[in-house]
């Protein structure tokens, strides 16, 4: 709060400050800000590496093998050719009897080849392969020395890389530091003059792929190394080190050591075991293991029960697979139909929802929760403005519109002049506030009565929304799926089965999701906390399992692949080994238990810091997955995911009771109707996010999420309200219907043209509820 105040106060206002505030005032700005730049800084870099080096080399890789490819071919062809011919011989020579059996004559091998293509023409053949195809990684190593080719990009900062940034590394990552503490004096070198040697590089860091690359470049002299390249590689690796953390940066939040962010100690003592007992993991290892093994074995004897009594034609069946294996078969799980009273009921109560501009709505909503009145000065003090809730709202409307603050400008209305909505903006308006004020709109939808027949708001979905970003920014990345040849972000939001949003995160590009989604669930605006989170499929791993599990969520996300699923068993020491028919196929690995008990301190110890926001959890994947290679740790909380995982897979083709499996899917349709609705309320500017900052984006899309939030909020009232008067008038509105409404329409909602801010009188409650008989033109 300090280096906020910092940041934004005007210079005569922080002279102001009595001391050791101003001191401290200034000191935590001054902190944040070399945190900011050296976080930027490491984002640059790791941009820069993937958009403007690896990515563009590994095209011009494929461009050139692709242009090689014919003469590949018709080498291959004429050695395909020969090869049969010789085989040929051979196969004669094996099929002879008498003295001659099994013996080739080189003089008829020769010339059955000859037949084919003359000698010269095979070796040439053999010769092309062989420069083309050298070894299994020859596509990586040719995209490598295409990446050496790029050295000029990254010349002029090596030096302020290795020497200005304070790095640091882990034992795993020291060795990579200490190469790259050693590029300045490699950059400043004419290897020309003097070319480098094996001798002065570390050999070790050399893998494979990149030993052509470095050692073998045919235009510098024997025995030189490729100075270009090798400082490629270091590079490459320093970013593979970055992002598994085993070379971080201090200060820094986004590239900073997960490691010495866990709690450890005394700290860890202290509120170990009120984390744990509000966590449940007060019990011994034993014990706890003993409860999820008893649990799995449960849910598999139920499956195998269930199989059977469902027949051979049930959705999920035990089929024979081509390897002789038996395997699953999948249906895919048909829609639920629509029932006229539904139908009808859907077409009243939208016919009855009053028409609004979006300005009145957000005053009106205000007027029922005052969550306008969350947004305080950065500086808590009280304050003075008039009308401070109409500069809000107007606020709220210029973003999550993304029309600008020109349309909602009123230069003779005090609180809506481009003075007031500047100041407001600066001071009144930052991602706390947001947090705060949808903190009274999550509570005040839990509190309508429709809502409790959607949900009780434990169960939530984390999905994201991608937007492009067409102005320069380090905070965006490209992907060609979603954002064609722009960069652009993807706005990662939590909502759950009342409809209300009640978290999100920001993500550059289109990072796996799952690496972000613990973020999004341990930083909620509020709410219940929720027991089962559901996500698409590009959102799993055994280790993403496992913390969930840990952390107290019935992680389940919505997996295309079923069939092609591994299942696990875990059994106690000294136990039977369940017999669960034909379901023993399915479940050929075991779970390591051993592993899970040895390093149980250190797993409760993870947890204990990712609750207590002592690390982000983000950090804490790239750590323990170490891009597809896990640390030890990480392959402990692999194995404890695994149990997770089967139960979840367990309860997902359940051929009898589909409901876990429809509960998933129709919460994950509410979440994509709802970006439906941010989609339409984010119109401006062509749906385009042109903020450059992160900050910038995450105040902006923080303002989309309460402003959607605050627009499910007074459909759910007025739907309430129209439910209730319908039955008022004796009409009969099944509770089974009621369920299946949704409050993301938004036909009746003016969401372009008119910015006109009336606060409705205190007092007057509802809006009349239109006609629902009534031609739509008369109103």
């Amino acid at each position: 709060m300090l280096a906020r105040y910092g940041l934004t106060a005007k210079a005569p206002a922080l002279k102001e400050l009595a001391e050791p505030r101003r001191t401290a005032t200034l000191l935590a700005a001054t902190r944040q800000l070399e945190s900011v730049a050296v976080d930027d800084a490491l984002d640059l870099f790791d941009r820069l590496m993937a958009t403007r080096l690896i990515n563009p080399s590994r095209r011009a890789s494929e461009q050139h093998r692709l242009a090689v490819l014919p003469q590949l071919e018709h080498a291959s062809r004429t050695l395909a050719r020969a090869t049969r011919a010789v085989l040929d011989v051979l196969e004669q020579a094996a099929a002879e009897t008498g003295a001659d059996a099994g013996v080739v004559e080189v003089g008829a091998a020769w010339r059955a080849v000859e037949q084919v293509a003359p000698r010269e023409l095979v070796r040439a053949a053999a010769a092309r392969v062989e420069e083309l195809v050298p070894d299994d990684a020859a596509g990586e190593a040719a995209m490598r020395e295409q990446l050496a080719t790029r050295y000029g990009v990254v010349r002029p900062f090596v030096i302020l890389l290795a020497q200005a940034l304070p790095l640091a590394a882990a034992p795993a990552g020291r060795q990579i530091l200490a190469a790259v503490g050693g590029l300045p004096e490699l950059a400043r070198r004419r290897v020309r003059q003097r070319p480098l040697t094996a001798e002065e590089i570390d050999e070790e860091l050399v893998p494979p792929m990149w030993q052509r690359a470095v050692f073998r470049n045919r235009d510098l002299p024997e025995n030189a190394v490729d100075r270009d390249a090798y400082v490629l590689c270091v590079l490459e690796q320093l970013r593979g080190a970055l992002r598994r953390r085993d070379v971080f940066a201090a200060p820094s939040v986004r590239w900073a050591d997960p490691r010495a962010q866990l709690l450890d100690g005394a700290a860890w003592q202290a509120v170990r075991a009120e984390t744990l007992a509000g966590l449940g993991l007060a019990a011994p290892v034993a014990a706890h293991l003993a409860e999820l093994t008893g649990a799995l074995d449960a849910a598999r004897r139920l499956l195998a029960r269930r199989l059977e009594q469902a027949g051979p034609e049930a959705s999920v069946r035990l089929v024979p697979g081509e390897d002789g294996r038996v395997k699953l078969a999948v249906d895919r799980l048909e829609a639920i139909g629509e029932s006229e009273s539904l139908k009808t009921l859907r077409a009243v109560v939208a016919a009855m929802l009053p028409r609004v501009d979006l300005p009145e709505l957000l005053l009106e909503v205000h007027a029922w929760t005052g969550f306008l009145d969350a947004y305080t000065h950065v500086a808590k003090v009280a304050s003075r403005l008039e009308d401070l809730p109409v500069s809000v709202a107007a606020l709220l409307v210029a973003e999550s519109c993304n029309v600008g603050r020109t349309p909602v400008i009123q230069p003779g209305h005090a609180a809506l002049t481009r003075d007031r909505l500047s100041h407001v903006d600066q001071n009144y308006l930052r991602a706390d506030t947001h947090a705060a004020a949808n903190a009274r709109l999550i509570d005040a939808q839990a509190k309508i009565p429709v809502a409790a027949a959607w949900g009780g708001g434990l169960v939530a979905s984390v999905d994201g929304l991608r937007f492009v970003v067409p102005v320069r920014t380090i905070n965006a990345a490209p992907s060609p799926r979603y954002f064609g040849l722009k960069a652009g972000i993807t706005w990662l939001n939590a909502v759950n089965d009342q409809v209300a949003g009640i978290g999100a995160v920001v993500v550059p590009g289109t990072v796996r999701d799952s690496l972000f989604i613990l973020d999004t669930l341990l930083n909620l605006d509020g709410g219940p906390r929720p027991e089962l989170v559901a996500t698409d499929t590009a959102s799993y791993s055994d280790i993403v399992f496992g913390l969930f599990r840990l952390l107290g969520y019935r992680f389940s996300p919505r997996i295309a692949d079923l069939a092609d699923q591994r299942f696990w068993r875990a059994t106690l020491p000294g136990v039977a080994e369940g017999d669960y028919g034909p379901l023993n196929a399915l479940a050929r690995h075991r779970v390591d238990l051993a592993k899970i008990r040895a390093h149980w301190p250190d797993m409760l110890r993870v947890a204990g810091s990712l609750v207590t926001n002592q690390v982000r959890a983000y950090d804490l994947l790239r750590m323990l997955g170490r891009d597809g290679h896990p640390s030890k740790l990480g392959q402990v909380f692999a194995e404890y995911g695994r149990i997770a995982k089967t139960l979840h897979l367990l309860a997902l083709i359940d051929p009898v009771d589909e409901g876990y499996r429809r509960a998933v899917n129709t919460q994950l349709t509410v979440q994509e109707s709802r970006h439906r609705l941010a989609r339409k309320l984010f119109h401006g500017q062509r749906g385009e996010l042109r903020q450059p900052y992160r900050e910038g984006q995450e105040d902006q899309l923080g303002t989309l999420g309460l402003v959607v939030n605050a627009v499910v909020l007074w459909n759910t009232r007025y739907i309430d309200a129209a439910v209730t008067g319908l039955r008022a008038a004796g009409q009969t509105v099944a509770e089974q219907d009621v369920a299946r409404l949704s409050p993301l329409g938004h036909a009746h909602i003016n969401l372009l043209g008119r910015y006109t801010f009336t606060a409705p009188p205190p007092g007057t409650g509802l809006r009349p509820l239109r006609n629902p008989s009534a031609d739509p033109g008369d109103d």
